[in-house]
C-alpha cells in the first residue's frame, strides 16, 4: 500500500477521535472550588454531592449542578402595608442566608433563591402588619429576630440557613411625620414643666425648713441680715440700708391704736 495513503486513512480516523475527545473530556472532568458542591444525576437519579476539588463524570450520563455555600445577601423591595394601628408605612428589609445541603436546595424546591427572596417578602408584610407603629420603631430588634426566626424555619426543609435579617427603612406618610414631631415637642415642654415644679416644690421645702430654724433661733435672722449687709457692701455701689428691729416700733404702734381707739 502506498504510505501516502496510508497515512492520510491514519489522519482521518485520528481527526473524529481528537474532536471527539475534545467534546467528552471536558464535560468529564469538573474542578470545584473550595465553597461550591456539585449535585450528581446519574439518568436523572440523585447520586450525591460531590467536592470540592476534581470530579469525575461519566459522559452523556452524569449532570452536575453547582451550588455556591457562600452566605448570599439578598434586598427585600420596599413593601407598603398597614400596621396593627393603621397607619400606612413603607419598608424594605435585607436577608443573608447560605446552602447547609446542597442535595435539598436542588431536589426539593425548583430555585432555592427566589423562593427565598418571595418568603423573605411575604413574611416582612405578615410580621409588619402584626405590629403598632411604636414598636416597629422602637424595638426594631426583636423585629428583626421574629423575622429571622419565622423565614428561617419556612426554608429549613430546602437545605438554607438564614443567619440574619435587618430591616433597612421604614418610610412614613409625611403627614405622620408632622404629627410625631408635635407630639415630641409637646413631650418635651411637658417635661419641662415637670422639671420646673419640682424646683418650685424642693426650693419651698428649703424654706419651710429654713423659717423653721430660724423661729427656733431668732438670732440666726440677726446673722442672715449682717450677712447680706456684706454682700451687698462688697458690691461698688452706693446703697447703704441699715436693718432696725420691729421691737423698736411696738410703743409707737400701740400708742397709735390707743388713739385710734379714743376717737371712736
Amino acid at each position: 500500500m502506498d504510505p501516502i495513503q496510508s497515512l492520510m486513512n491514519s489522519v482521518a480516523w485520528v481527526i473524529p477521535i481528537f474532536v471527539l475527545l475534545s467534546f467528552v473530556l471536558p464535560s468529564m472532568f469538573r474542578i470545584l472550588r473550595e465553597y461550591e458542591r456539585g449535585v450528581i444525576f446519574r439518568l436523572g437519579k440523585l447520586v450525591g454531592a460531590k467536592g470540592p476539588g476534581l470530579v469525575i463524570l461519566i459522559p452523556f450520563v452524569d449532570r452536575m449542578v453547582k451550588v455556591d455555600l457562600r452566605i448570599v445577601t439578598t434586598d427585600v423591595p420596599k413593601q407598603e402595608m398597614m400596621t396593627r394601628d393603621n397607619v400606612p408605612v413603607s419598608v424594605d428589609a435585607v436577608v443573608y442566608f447560605r446552602v447547609m445541603d446542597p442535595e435539598a436546595a436542588i431536589v426539593r424546591v425548583e430555585n432555592f433563591l427566589k423562593a427565598s427572596s418571595l418568603i423573605a417578602q411575604t413574611t416582612l408584610r405578615s410580621v409588619i402588619g402584626q405590629s403598632e407603629l411604636d414598636e416597629l420603631l422602637s424595638q426594631r430588634e426583636k423585629i428583626n429576630q421574629q423575622l429571622q426566626e419565622i423565614i428561617d424555619r419556612q426554608t429549613d426543609p430546602w437545605g438554607v440557613k438564614v443567619s440574619a435579617v435587618e430591616v433597612k427603612d421604614v418610610v412614613l406618610p409625611e403627614t405622620m411625620k408632622r404629627a410625631m414631631a408635635g407630639q415630641a415637642e409637646a413631650e418635651r415642654e411637658r417635661r419641662a414643666r415637670v422639671i420646673n415644679a419640682e424646683a418650685e416644690f424642693q426650693a419651698a421645702e428649703k424654706l419651710v425648713q429654713a423659717a423653721a430654724m430660724i423661729s427656733a433661733q431668732p438670732i440666726a435672722l440677726q446673722l442672715r441680715f449682717l450677712q447680706t449687709m456684706k454682700e451687698v457692701s462688697g458690691q461698688n455701689n452706693t446703697t447703704t440700708f441699715l436693718p432696725l428691729p420691729m421691737e423698736l416700733f411696738t410703743p409707737f404702734l400701740k400708742q397709735a391704736a390707743e388713739v385710734a381707739a379714743t376717737k371712736v
